[in-house]
């Protein structure tokens, strides 16, 4: 039976959804699967509350090179074997996902921001069709209206070593997301092979990524028909991607529209919804 791990980024702010969310990792996924949570090395004291027998707890120090160091008191990296530029705070947590991705024994993982919550069962056979990983994408979907959403697939072909493409080009952006493992230390390999670095200094030098484009495109336009993963248009997730705090009252106008195939909610974190409020609102949603 494939095997599921889950694998969420977080810091000191998320550290009450984070906690939601790990409870909802042990109530709905099976015995067998396992929650690993990175955080930067300040905020392991606090996080270490959560640690358990399916709850592992790492810091971002123990997936990079030791010369790779934090920027005290600011968002920022540096690789001390070339520290110009410096390292972004978000593109080090993502490169610190991919490195525990290919260290994570598991078949199928999946990428969970803390602002996620499981609310119905889910099992590594959740996230596959015909026997085939899912991966999200949507066609036609980045045009100039995103564009983000441009660079970050110029930097992924950049990267990949593949030509770059016109839009309208397809969407890989989504929460939660989920890898197959092999695929994903593939990807390691040919950027290491195209850029002849070590991948994730290749990857950590760009001031703009998305791991979800990188992994979409690789499949794609590298790997073809090669590739063991599927495309679905859904990631079972009820999404909220607003900047607007909910009410109780819009949070539960919200949880009642959730299609009956998702499996998790995401209320996004910068929507600054109070936690009380997801809570509520959540409860409710369990009690139906």
């Amino acid at each position: 039976m494939a095997k599921l791990a889950v694998i969420t980024p977080s810091y000191a702010p998320d550290f009450e959804l984070c906690r939601d969310l790990n409870a909802s990792v042990l109530a709905h996924t099976p015995a067998s699967t396992s929650h690993y949570i990175i955080t930067p090395q300040r905020d392991q004291k606090l996080f270490s509350a959560l640690r358990g027998p399916r709850t592992q707890l790492w810091s971002v120090d123990q997936l990079i090179p030791r010369y790779v160091v934090a920027v005290p008191r600011a968002n920022l990296w540096l690789n001390l074997r070339r520290p110009i530029p410096p390292v972004r705070g978000w593109v080090m947590q993502q490169a610190a996902k991919l490195q525990a991705a290919a260290q994570i024994e598991a078949d199928v993982l999946l990428s969970v921001d803390s602002d996620v919550v499981f609310v119905r069962p889910v099992t590594a056979g959740t996230f596959r069709r015909d026997d085939r990983i899912c991966f999200y994408r949507k066609d036609a979907a980045v045009d100039e209206r995103l564009p983000r959403h441009l660079i970050w697939h110029d930097v992924a072909r950049t990267l990949l070593g593949v030509p770059r493409a016109q839009p309208p080009l397809p969407d890989y952006v989504q929460s939660p997301n989920v890898w197959d493992r092999g695929t994903v230390l593939a990807l390691q390999d040919r950027i290491q092979e195209v850029t002849g670095r070590p991948w994730l200094h290749a990857f950590a030098a760009q001031p703009h990524v998305s791991e979800c484009t990188l992994y979409g495109v690789f499949v794609d336009e590298v790997l073809g028909e090669n590739s063991n993963v599927t495309p679905v248009k859904s990631m079972r997730c009820h999404n909220y991607w607003g900047r607007a705090p909910l009410s109780l009252d819009a949070a539960q106008q919200f949880l009642r529209a959730m299609p009956a195939e998702d499996v998790a909610v995401m209320i996004s974190a910068k929507s600054g919804t109070p936690v009380g409020v997801r809570r509520t609102a959540l409860s409710g949603l369990s009690a139906r």
